[in-house]
């Protein structure tokens, strides 16, 4: 398989990138074969997948993409229908940061550019300078904001950033030409579903912990109560007509029996972590499902009963 020429065009917590050919060996085995797919990612981030599906099968002729972070999609707008501006935008502020010869002074640049960005009074271009500009150079590439909305991740202390990849944003600005991009909350993405409908779904995390929590890229937090309300309307997505949805993470106890009754109808449960193999083991053996997969930290894909031991 020749390596995807497009990939994200931001770093984003939780991304799939490492993770992208363990989740394409899950992949029904006839996908490329499905005429006129309709590809719908209610929660995109950073799009690894999005860029990977639509590079690799030419038979998706169309696709949504959803996040409730507006900001987030206004990147996704701005590279898709102005990559040209972006770029000289991107070109400009690179130029300007990287001539700035001590840390002090491009922490300084960044504070006044986190400041400008939280003002919010800024067209597209400006916005979408701003957020890939702190993503790049703020601490581990975090989107987080307060409860204002406000972004508040530090400074972050890279010698020699990329903050502006043209070839990247003009491969992904060609790709995202057949995507409608939405904002708001993922409910509304399946009323899209029509036809050979594939359904990708990576909701934020669910906290391990109390204090292990990272949810808040919007100020409106992923909780349990939407986990659960994500479950339900998944469910009616199969039961309507099967269209596929790999699990992606955030499941809980209370998914066992949901799994098992989706099992039953033929559907090969597959589990996708970024978090410890042993985190998932426990919950799956629990929900006494025949023949789950687990794609595990290190990209491993695990088979319970086969490459784990027996409960």
């Amino acid at each position: 398989m020749l390596k995807p020429k497009a990939k994200p065009f931001i770093k984003w917590v939780g991304g799939k990138t490492q993770l992208i050919e363990q989740i394409n060996g899950l992949l029904p085995h006839d996908f490329c074969r499905w005429n006129k797919v309709k590809y719908i990612e209610p929660f995109v981030g950073g799009g690894a997948m999005l860029f990977f599906m639509l590079q690799r099968f030419e038979n998706i002729h169309s696709a949504v993409i959803n996040d409730i972070n507006p900001d987030l999609m206004r990147c996704y707008l701005t590279v898709r229908d102005h990559a040209d501006d972006l770029i000289r935008s991107l070109e400009e502020v690179e130029g300007v940061y990287l001539g700035l010869e001590t840390e002090e002074k491009r922490k300084e640049y960044f504070l006044q550019a986190r400041q400008k960005y939280n003002c919010k009074n800024l067209s597209y271009i400006e916005n979408t300078t701003l957020f890939i500009f702190l993503n790049k150079t703020c601490f581990n590439g975090l989107y987080r904001v307060n409860k204002k909305g406000q972004f508040n991740v530090p400074f972050g202390r890279y010698r020699n950033p990329q903050i502006c990849c043209k070839e990247t944003i003009m491969q992904d600005s060609e790709l995202l030409q057949k995507v409608e991009i939405t904002t708001g909350d993922f409910e509304q993405t399946f009323l899209q579903a029509e036809g050979n409908t594939f359904f990708y779904f990576d909701p934020p995390y669910r906290p391990l912990t109390s204090t292990s929590s990272f949810t808040d890229y919007s100020k409106e937090n992923f909780d349990d109560l939407e986990q659960m309300r994500l479950k339900e309307l998944r469910l009616a997505v199969f039961d309507l007509d099967g269209t596929l949805a790999p699990l992606g993470r955030g499941i809980c106890p209370e998914d066992s029996q949901a799994l098992r009754r989706l099992e039953a109808r033929g559907v090969r449960i597959a589990v996708c972590s970024g978090k410890p193999t042993y985190y998932l083991c426990g919950f799956l053996r629990q929900a006494e499902l025949r023949d789950p997969i687990l794609v595990g930290e290190n990209g491993a894909v695990i088979q319970m009963g086969v490459d784990l031991p027996p409960r």
